[in-house]
């Protein structure tokens, strides 16, 4: 990381197609796992407009303020769009239709990663099953939002740092209950 960068939270920004579950899950959960050192948004490629009550719901179970949050395009954070985006340090798809589409400019020099997550929205059963994939989701995100926010960043070169954030990509979070 920069000069620059250690003077300000790191700047992640967590990308889905539709941004009402998933990413939105991974901004609250980065704000308050990385208080201080991060801050987190998310945005779509092609928002919904709105929030998956389910998601929100766990979140609120799990004490998270949700008033603030809401669905919107990723061309809020885009270079050309918006040129008082924030400086991003880190992008992160969280799933995989979102990491196969073509992103924009994004400002600042962020290091990039997929980090694929079932949409627990698109799970069919019954109540009971659908509540346990928003669960699965928000466990696997959180377990990979804990990793990142332990790595060292200052001790870590470019190169390193994105082997690290590739493997957090690739990992499971273990067997537990969210709440």
């Amino acid at each position: 990381m920069t000069d620059d960068t250690r003077h300000r939270p790191l700047n992640v920004l967590f990308l889905c197609t539709h941004n009402s579950a998933r990413s939105v899950m991974a901004e609250s959960i980065m704000n308050r796992v990385g208080a201080g050192r991060f801050k987190a948004f998310s945005a779509g490629s092609t928002p919904s407009g709105v929030l998956d009550p389910r998601a929100i719901s766990l979140l609120q179970h799990l004490n998270y303020k949700t008033d603030h949050l809401r669905s919107k395009a990723w061309d809020e954070f885009a270079i050309l769009n918006n040129p008082d985006a924030p400086d991003l340090d880190f992008v992160f798809t969280v799933c995989d239709n979102a990491a196969g589409e073509v992103c924009p400019i994004w400002p600042g020099q962020p290091m990039t990663a997929h980090w694929g997550i079932p949409n627990p929205g698109s799970t069919e059963g019954t109540e009971a099953e659908i509540a346990l994939a928003f669960a699965d989701a928000y466990r696997q995100l959180n377990s990979r939002i804990t990793l990142f926010c332990a790595l060292p960043m200052a001790s870590l070169d470019r190169l390193s740092l994105q082997r690290r954030l590739d493997e957090i990509g690739q990992s499971k979070a273990p067997d537990s209950s969210v709440a």
